[in-house]
């Protein structure tokens, strides 16, 4: 497992861990898993119960295609519909991001999907298994060439690296509208946090409350950038611990 950078269009580095061989394996037994599911499904109901297999050839081969069509187009489509993710990956825990720091899309998905041929069909998935797990970036050709890498959202259970804050019984909080920001978002901003205020990064820090702003429209109230973000966190625990 690495690290991948990923510079926002806001300038903004976000540190991930990117996706090992083995949860990548995982999540495809899943989908894998779920899609010879559908095919059993398919062929019991329409081809043996209700007797489809019975067809002439040309119009056998259509319904084969028809019902099996969605197999094909799993991958491509969910990832599309749920920014990145799979039922495999939702359940491992893993997604699709761009490295570039944009949003991936559909184009992205289905250029991943693409070379699926390549890396996934063609001898059985060893090229995406040797590219993998020797790129920098865990990447297969079909990040490569669609710029994505595959990231793991799971992270070690420990109070400093979760969005909780320790908070006193008589703590008050300050900024009402930190409520406009997700779980995900507040493990994104105290990781970055966290790290920057490590290595003395106060460019990085100053970026990160900027955008802190922008998105909630909170103004920063005190002339300390580190005081600032660490009160949008500790308020984040407040009202979402309260609500």
């Amino acid at each position: 497992m690495s690290e991948l950078s990923i510079n926002t269009t806001q300038n903004v580095v976000i540190n991930f861990n990117t996706a090992s061989v083995g949860q990548r394996l995982q999540s495809y037994l899943i989908d894998l898993v779920i899609k010879i599911a559908y095919g059993i499904t398919v062929y019991g109901v329409f081809f043996y119960a209700l007797g489809f297999a019975a067809l002439d050839g040309w119009s056998l081969a259509a319904m084969i295609l028809l019902f099996y069509f969605p197999i094909v187009i799993y991958t491509v489509v969910l990832e599309s519909l749920f920014q990145g993710q799979t039922i495999g990956k939702r359940i491992i825990k893993i997604k699709v991001v761009k490295i570039d720091g944009y949003q991936a899309g559909f184009g992205d998905y289905l250029m991943r999907w693409f070379f699926r041929l390549i890396d996934i069909s063609i001898f059985s998935g060893v090229i995406a298994f040797v590219t993998v797990a020797s790129s920098k970036k865990n990447q297969r050709i079909g990040d490569m060439a669609a710029g994505t890498a595959v990231i793991t959202l799971k992270n070690e259970i420990d109070i400093s690296h979760t969005i909780l804050e320790e908070l006193d019984q008589e703590y008050v909080p300050q900024y009402p509208a930190v409520i406009k920001f997700s779980d995900n978002d507040m493990r994104i901003i105290k990781e970055n946090f966290q790290r920057a205020s490590a290595k003395g990064d106060y460019v990085t820090l100053y970026k990160l409350a900027e955008k802190i702003e922008s998105i909630s429209g909170i103004k920063n109230e005190t002339n300390d950038t580190v005081v600032f973000i660490t009160t949008i966190l500790k308020d984040y625990n407040y009202y979402t611990q309260n609500m």
